[in-house]
């Protein structure tokens, strides 16, 4: 399945949606691109108490915080280049946002149980998650998906594909943790 990003030409989208719809998901994922603040990368906003995303610039916390949401869940790590954690952070605090970080370049369970907490947590949706290029994010999201919401593994994995998640080791990490 192609990526939605921030170039998505509407029929891609009506695809999208349409496709959602036909594998029977309950509600559809969208790609509210207009809604995205500039420089945010792979924006999907999935529903009404989540959003995912790749980069994320620490000035776009404002305009996050704007979109009503009460978080930021964030997996980069402080090495990845671009990351800036301690601006995304002060920034996010700044805007009256809560800043999570579960730093993770390879999944661990304790980085997956930290995630799932977080996201359960109704204190903080709506949630804006985010890594480099929305692979973690799909990878925990697919887990959260089949863990918390009952979701069967083909329908949580068709949704995480269109959020960002193409890497085979992460989807297998994935699949693995919730066998």
């Amino acid at each position: 399945m192609r990526r939605l990003h921030q170039t998505t030409r509407p029929a891609l989208v009506a695809g999208a949606l349409t496709l959602g719809l036909a594998l029977g998901v309950g509600h559809t994922v969208t790609t509210a691109q207009d809604e995205a603040p500039a420089g945010v990368s792979k924006y999907t906003r999935i529903d009404a108490t989540v959003a995912c995303a790749g980069a994320t610039p620490a000035e776009v916390m404002p305009a996050l915080k704007e979109l009503g949401f009460a978080s930021v869940i964030n997996f980069r790590t402080a090495e990845e280049e671009g990351a800036n954690i301690e601006g995304s952070r002060a920034a996010a605090t700044a805007a009256g946002l809560k800043y999570i970080h579960i730093p993770f370049r390879t999944p661990s369970d304790e980085t997956t149980a930290s995630f799932l907490t977080a996201i359960a947590d109704t204190a903080n949706q709506p949630a804006y998650i985010h890594c480099a290029s929305a692979n973690r994010v799909g990878a925990m999201w697919f887990i959260k998906r089949v863990k918390q919401d009952g979701w069967d593994q083909d329908r949580a994995m068709a949704e995480a594909e269109t959020i960002g998640l193409s890497s085979e080791p992460l989807k297998a990490y994935a699949r693995n943790y919730v066998q």
